[in-house]
């Protein structure tokens, strides 16, 4: 006879490989913080004077809270759903009057040596606050096989509320708390948007502006640049169709990209110096130190080559014993797992982190709430983005802004608010048998 699991049991549902991934990504974190910080007169990984000793407080705290989310009923993240929201956006609007400065930024509420980033929990209240309003009933109907969005976003009220949700934060990030890294990760909702109705029209814009943006940097002759843009672009649409639509949208395409790329150098022009040197660091350019601005992401590439296929061995980089890279146990917690643990180390966990996305993208399409299946995406996007950055940033290939590797970065906000995102998804995946098609 074949077991099964006490339907009575608190972990009934609960998806066992997303929580072992979770696990053996901490624990991996955990003891790379202890490899990147490492001290001779201190070689205890359980002394809480340092950073590893104060990491498994925080993995400690995570436990529990994890615990708590699947124990509490999965109906009450939908109620309070707006309710987190709101509490963890007044939270972030007075952090930066109440809250202590650190590394420039007045972001953080301070307890002792323990301190608490607010802007760091906005991400799992926004998914929440997201997921209820465009599950809500009124705006899906039931068809035969699935539940679909009915011209959810063909409606502007409804798209307005939506990306509202999403701007809120990022400008009180930004502007209040200056914070651009993680003000920046609210645009990884554009896919959970995208998956839920938005046109990929929307996409293609944002992508063509990006590429807009930095070939106007890269290129002198912008003017050259906007005659072949604006000649491609309507020959393109003359080509398909010859409609007075196509035309017309040719020529506001054309426009639109001319006003990118004018508009380029006076935004440039206007950032903060640390900002357009970052650019400046990414695009390779010329008046770049690397013994000044480019430090970090120079440093940062001579480790992660320095590990070869294999690594140098756990404790044995040389780069991170010496403290040549800066922040090597946060934001550039990847360079200590490039150069001790190598290609092979480094592949393993790129594996892990994305398996955890796919798991968690599969585990939302099974999923019979809409509710749920909208919240699962803003997990995945939120993770897939805080990878792709991170990663990205450590290698050269994206601007360095600041953000956390998923449970692998020191830090207990970041830590407990991926926990929270995630498991709060565990657990509505759990409760997912419970609700009748």
């Amino acid at each position: 006879m074949a077991l099964r699991r006490n339907e009575n049991s608190l972990f009934y549902g609960v998806d066992r490989i997303t929580v072992i991934t979770y696990t053996l990504l901490v624990l991996m974190g955990w003891l790379n913080i202890y490899a990147a910080v490492y001290n001779e007169e201190h070689k205890n990984i359980l002394d809480i004077s340092q950073k590893y000793g104060k990491q498994l407080i925080w993995i400690a705290g995570a436990a529990i809270l994890a615990f708590s989310i699947l124990v509490i009923d999965a109906g009450f993240y939908t109620v309070f759903a707006y309710w987190f929201y709101a509490i963890i956006l007044l939270l972030c609007l007075l952090v930066p009057f109440l809250g202590r400065e650190v590394k420039g930024s007045r972001s953080w509420f301070r307890f002792g040596d323990f301190g608490i980033q607010p802007a760091e929990f906005m991400k799992f209240a926004t998914s929440l606050a997201l997921a209820k309003f465009l599950s809500n009933e009124n705006l899906i109907v039931l068809s035969r096989y699935r539940l679909r969005f009915k011209d959810l976003f063909k409606n502007y009220k409804n798209t307005f509320i939506a990306v509202t949700f999403l701007i809120v934060p990022m400008l009180i990030i930004k502007v209040l708390q200056d914070e651009t890294g993680l003000a920046i990760v609210f645009v990884a909702f554009i896919i959970v948007l995208y998956r839920e109705g938005l046109s990929i029209n929307i996409l293609i814009f944002g992508l063509i502006t990006v590429i807009l943006f930095v070939l106007s940097l890269v290129v002198a002759e912008t003017n050259t640049l906007l005659i072949w843009m604006g000649v491609i672009t309507a020959c393109g649409f003359l080509f398909i169709r010859r409609t007075k639509k196509n035309i017309l949208f040719a020529v506001l395409i054309y426009l639109g990209a001319a006003g990118v790329v004018l508009g380029t150098n006076y935004v440039y022009e206007h950032l903060e110096p640390h900002q357009r040197v970052r650019i400046d660091v990414l695009l390779g350019r010329n008046e770049v130190d690397l013994k000044k601005e480019g430090y970090n992401v120079n440093q940062a590439k001579i480790a992660i080559g320095s590990g070869g296929f294999w690594g140098k061995g756990y404790l044995e980089g040389t780069q991170t014993k010496y403290d040549f890279v800066p922040e090597q146990d946060t934001d550039f917690i990847f360079c200590t797992v490039g150069e001790e643990w190598g290609f092979v180390g480094s592949s393993i966990v790129v594996i892990l982190e994305l398996f955890l996305i796919l798991r968690v993208v599969f585990l939302s399409e099974r999923q019979r709430s809409p509710f749920s299946r909208i919240y699962g995406y803003g997990v995945a996007s939120i993770l897939f983005f805080h990878l792709c950055i991170n990663i990205g940033m450590t290698i050269g290939l994206m601007p360095v802004i600041g953000i956390p590797l998923p449970f692998f970065s020191y830090g207990g906000s970041s830590l407990w608010s991926f926990t929270i995102l995630l498991f709060i998804f565990i657990k509505l995946d759990a409760n997912r048998l419970l609700i009748l098609r």
